[in-house]
């Protein structure tokens, strides 16, 4: 259901990378945390260069046959020449955390599109909907189209499953649930017990080995909500409040919960 393509510059570019951090950090660089705040860790530290611009530029390219107009790869090359012209970096550089562990984007598969995420070094730094020119309401039968808070769900598992459970997804989850049953209770064993489960244990994992993970709590979703309904707007907003509430930036995570509910809302409202 989800495929991606993924770039690493070469290693000569990497090396070439290590400098131009160094020389960002004292020079007023735009910076990866600057121009997409969810990055988090060192990543967020580190100058935009050129060759990671350039990489997420073919990376979309190989999936879409074009660079996304306000995408992550135009939003780095922008950020890139600013850098480049500043001195802070070479025109063949790279950061190292892009060299070591890529760009990649990812497409999940939903009724009437698909749903894209774009990561630089593991992290999202962009998601958004991409629905398809050839669907159509009338051929598809009408509401057959149409995205559940179940199908979101297992999309964000798609798209971030290899990422620990916290504490902000497992509210997220529970708000979708509430938002997908109608039933303003726990449900024991269901999936928002799930999640919240995994959240608590993985609080006490000494390593990210060994934390659950959300791929595998949002797997099969559909199956495990007792109902399930067509995701709404105001089904967006009711789980994008309960991730920021839970959240230390307050911010909705690219390629999350919200960020996965809030496209499928978005997908629903063009098919209308």
């Amino acid at each position: 259901m989800s495929q991606g393509q993924q770039r690493r510059p070469s290693s000569d570019q990497a090396q070439a990378g290590g400098g131009g951090q160094g020389q960002g950090q004292g020079g007023g660089a735009v910076r990866y945390g600057d121009v997409f705040p969810a990055v988090t860790g060192g990543l967020a530290q580190k100058p935009v260069a050129p060759q990671d611009a350039a990489t997420m530029q073919s990376a979309e390219n190989l999936v879409f046959g074009e660079t996304i107009k306000g995408g992550p790869a135009a939003t780095m090359q922008s950020a890139a020449m600013r850098n480049e012209r500043m001195g802070v970096v070479g025109h063949d550089q790279a950061t190292d955390a892009t060299a070591e562990q890529g760009v990649s984007v990812s497409e999940t598969r939903v009724p009437g599109g698909r749903i894209v995420t774009e990561f630089v070094a593991g992290q999202a730094v962009g998601q958004y909907l991409a629905p398809d020119d050839a669907a159509d309401a009338g051929e598809a039968g009408g509401d057959d189209t149409k995205i559940t808070i179940g199908e979101a769900l297992e999309a964000a598992g798609y798209a971030a499953g290899g990422r620990p459970v916290e504490r902000s997804d497992a509210a997220a989850i529970q708000a979708a649930e509430v938002r997908a049953t109608g039933l303003d209770v726990n449900i024991p064993g269901g999936l928002a017990a799930q999640a919240q489960s995994a959240a608590d244990a993985n609080v006490w994992a000494a390593r990210d080995e060994e934390k659950a993970k959300l791929g595998d709590v949002l797997s099969n979703a559909t199956a495990k909500l007792v109902a399930d309904k067509e995701v709404e707007a105001a089904d967006a907003a009711r789980v994008a409040s309960a991730e920021t509430r839970n959240k230390d930036d307050k911010t909705v995570r690219p390629g999350g919960i919200a960020a996965s509910v809030a496209a499928a809302a978005r997908l629903n409202k063009q098919g209308a």
